[in-house]
């Protein structure tokens, strides 16, 4: 009995310092993001200095280069790891001028990738698609656009984003303004139908017919914010144009007042350029060869400096880390950062390290990625592993109130098919889980748009989420046992009734921005 005794007391004393040890470095590493944070610090460097981060330029060579100094600046071993390569563009000056009836500069930029006009600039008239009966009446159209600047976005009929219709219009008003813009946003689909294109065709028939340049306007519903994405021309410029300018030409050129704008838009074309991801790394003590992944893509789209897609979930995964290297700097296990280059042309750095480290993928403890936006984190979901209740629960009962009780999960939930970097390890059946945010209006005013910048991070929410990511990584590389991958049976599609798979592992672009022979 005195034994059984002494062994029960032993037991009893050992789970209580682990229970205490837990207890220290979680408490280190809230104290830390609180009272330390370098958030402010990050974001400034990586928006303000290195600036947007699309695949291909110097800006995001710069941006890894960075990350690495960043990193051994903590003592964490990174790299900047090769996975293909991608047409090297890079931005330059763009003015953008109506010069015709009168004189006024507009709001609008180079899309990326789109040609150069040179330091002259193009000047032309600026005209709208017409009308058409069917596609060959818009071929016989077509070579008058030689010599022109060609407007091929709907002119908005309103410029105030729904929400503003709904606070001040009167019922009446807010009902006819939405009927009429369904019937011209359909007679708009309908008359690019006929034209025998679609939006991303037309550009290249406008080319080949001789047209000076292409005008667009994506408006992203919200005041003064537009998507801005890629050009598919080969020769001629292409802009896209705020909403409020836009329209203006639009109607000019509507009511035959032939206005004219002038593009400067010098950008330059670098060739082949090799694309990376930076990988850090703070090695294992126990487990070297097991991984708990931190995930975040590195690139952005250029129209604004890519703060809240995805350089929130960049510095969050940087400022985890350095946070665990000084709070908890022998972890169990092998804590990697991934910052994945060419996340928004298709996964391509997360599924070329997926397809390059066979042995690492299968070895992970954890995943945790987080992509959309500024907001503190509500959401988390299972991804279709069965038993992800019992290890991401209990890891989730250790991080504090404060910010756990903002979260809702869902386990075992399903397995996740896109839209991030946690994909790629999840259709190879490693335990990836994304950490969903808050939205912020992010659809409408950050994603892809000309206003992602510095000043729409809210700084305590992505604090929170620093503190979440950290605890987790922790109590990964701590839990005494390896993860389950067992994956539920998934149900029937609830449309078609086919069953559904697992998703498959994906290879990633390895050279991209150019037509491949």
């Amino acid at each position: 009995m005195k034994k059984i005794s002494l062994l029960l007391f032993g037991l009893l004393l050992t789970s209580n310092l682990v229970i205490a040890q837990e207890n220290e470095v979680i408490e280190n590493i809230m104290e830390e993001a609180e009272e330390n944070s370098h958030l402010e610090e990050l974001a400034h460097e990586l928006l303000d200095k290195v600036g947007p981060r699309l695949v291909g330029t110097p800006q995001m060579n710069n941006a890894h280069d960075w990350a690495v100094e960043k990193f051994r600046s903590w003592d964490i071993s990174a790299e900047k790891q090769k996975w293909g390569e991608w047409r090297g563009w890079e931005r330059g000056i763009t003015h953008i001028d109506m010069v015709h009836p009168r004189v006024q500069s507009l709001a609008g930029r180079q899309l990326a990738w789109s040609p150069s006009t040179g330091k002259k600039g193009v000047t032309a008239e600026v005209i709208v698609l017409p009308e058409v009966e069917d596609s060959i009446a818009f071929q016989k159209w077509l070579p008058s656009v030689k010599g022109k600047m060609v407007m091929i976005s709907m002119n908005q009929p309103t410029g105030r984003p729904d929400y503003n219709w709904e606070e001040f219009a009167t019922e009446a008003s807010f009902k006819k303004m939405k009927e009429e813009r369904e019937k011209q946003s359909d007679a708009w689909r309908s008359n690019m139908e006929k034209t025998g294109y679609n939006h991303r065709t037309l550009p290249g028939a406008l080319e080949k017919a001789g047209a000076a340049g292409i005008v667009s306007s994506n408006w992203s519903r919200g005041f003064g914010a537009n998507k801005v994405f890629g050009a598919s021309t080969k020769k001629i410029p292409v802009v896209d144009l705020n909403l409020e300018d836009y329209g203006m030409l639009y109607r000019l050129a509507e009511s035959g007042s032939k206005p004219q704008i002038k593009v400067v838009a010098e950008s330059k074309e670098n060739g082949m350029v090799p694309t990376f991801n930076t990988i850090a790394e703070i090695k294992g003590t126990e487990k070297p060869e097991e991984y708990i992944i931190l995930s975040a893509h590195f690139d952005s789209w250029d129209g604004a400096t890519g703060a809240t897609d995805n350089g929130t979930g960049t510095i969050v995964m940087m400022e985890a880390a350095r946070i665990l290297k000084k709070m908890y700097p022998n972890p169990k296990r092998t804590i990697l950062v991934g910052l994945w280059g060419s996340e928004e042309q298709g996964l391509n750095g997360s599924r070329a390290f997926v397809e390059d480290n066979p042995q690492i993928v299968e070895n992970i403890q954890a995943v945790f990625n987080q992509d959309n936006g500024t907001g503190r984190v509500v959401r988390i979901s299972g991804n279709g592993f069965l038993h992800s209740y019992d290890y991401l629960g209990s890891w989730l009962d250790k991080v504090p109130d404060t910010i756990s009780q903002h979260i809702e999960t869902n386990f075992p939930g399903s397995p996740g098919r896109g839209g991030s970097d946690y994909a790629s390890f999840v259709a190879a059946g490693a335990p990836a889980f994304n950490l969903s945010a808050l939205n912020w209006s992010y659809w409408n005013y950050t994603w892809h748009t000309n206003l992602d910048t510095y000043d729409k991070i809210v700084f305590d929410d992505v604090r929170n989420n620093v503190i979440l990511t950290a605890v987790l990584a922790y109590m990964a590389s701590e839990d005494p046992e390896k993860t389950s991958r067992e994956q539920i049976k998934l149900r029937n599609h609830p449309r078609t009734g086919e069953p559904q798979e697992w998703p498959e592992p994906r290879s990633p672009t390895r050279k991209g921005g150019v037509d491949e022979d």
